[in-house]
C-alpha cells in the first residue's frame, strides 16, 4: 500500500464517521421536536377543556370571579408562551389556578354531582397524565441530544454545523405546589 491509499483511507474513515455522526444529530433534532408537537397536542386539549370547566363551574360559584379570571388569565399565558422554558413556567401558573378552581368547586355540592363537571374532571385527567407522558418522552430525548452534542467527539460535529442544545421541560424547582398533580377527584 502507498501513503497516498493510507491517507485516501483514513480521509475516507473520517468523512464516514462526520456523515454519521451528523446524521445521528438530526435524528436526535427531529425526534426531540416531535416529541414537543406531542407536548403541545397535549397542552392543547388541556387548554380546550379549560373554557369548558370555568363556564361549568360559574354556573354554580357565581360570586367566584376572581379564580375564574385567573384560570383565564394562567391559559392565555400559557398558550403564548414559546421556548420550553417559559411554557413550563406557564403551565406550572396554569397547574396553580387549576388547583384553586378545584378547590371552590368543593364548597358547592351539587356541582360535584354535577355528569359534565365529572366529565370535565374526568378528561382533564386523563390530559394531565398524557402531559406527564409526554414531557417525559421530551426530556429523555432532549437529554440524549445535549448528551450526543456535548459529548466527544460528537462535540466536534455538533460545533461545526451549529448544533445548540435544547431545554428540557422542567417544573420550577421553586414552586412546591406544581410538583403535586391537579387533583380531579372528590
Amino acid at each position: 500500500m502507498t501513503t497516498t491509499t493510507i491517507i485516501l483511507i483514513v480521509l475516507a474513515v473520517i468523512v464516514l464517521w462526520a456523515i454519521v455522526s451528523y446524521n445521528g444529530l438530526i435524528r436526535l433534532v427531529n425526534r426531540a421536536k416531535e416529541a414537543w408537537a406531542d407536548i403541545n397536542v397535549q397542552l392543547k386539549r388541556r387548554y380546550d377543556l379549560i373554557p369548558n370547566l370555568v363556564e361549568t363551574v360559574k354556573g354554580y360559584a357565581t360570586h367566584e370571579k376572581t379564580a375564574f379570571e385567573n384560570v383565564t388569565a394562567a391559559r392565555s399565558a400559557a398558550m403564548g408562551a414559546t421556548t420550553a422554558t417559559d411554557k413550563a413556567q406557564a403551565e406550572n401558573q396554569l397547574t396553580g389556578t387549576l388547583k384553586t378552581l378545584f378547590a371552590v368547586s368543593e364548597a358547592y355540592p351539587e356541582l360535584k354531582a354535577n355528569q359534565n363537571f365529572l366529565q370535565l374532571q374526568k378528561e382533564l385527567g386523563d390530559t394531565e397524565d398524557k402531559i406527564q407522558a409526554a414531557r417525559r418522552f421530551y426530556n429523555t430525548t432532549v437529554m440524549a441530544l445535549n448528551t450526543a452534542e456535548q459529548s466527544f467527539p460528537g462535540n466536534l460535529i455538533a460545533g461545526s454545523f451549529g448544533f445548540k442544545p435544547m431545554d428540557l421541560f422542567e417544573l420550577d424547582a421553586a414552586d412546591a405546589a406544581a410538583k403535586e398533580p391537579v387533583k380531579v377527584q372528590f
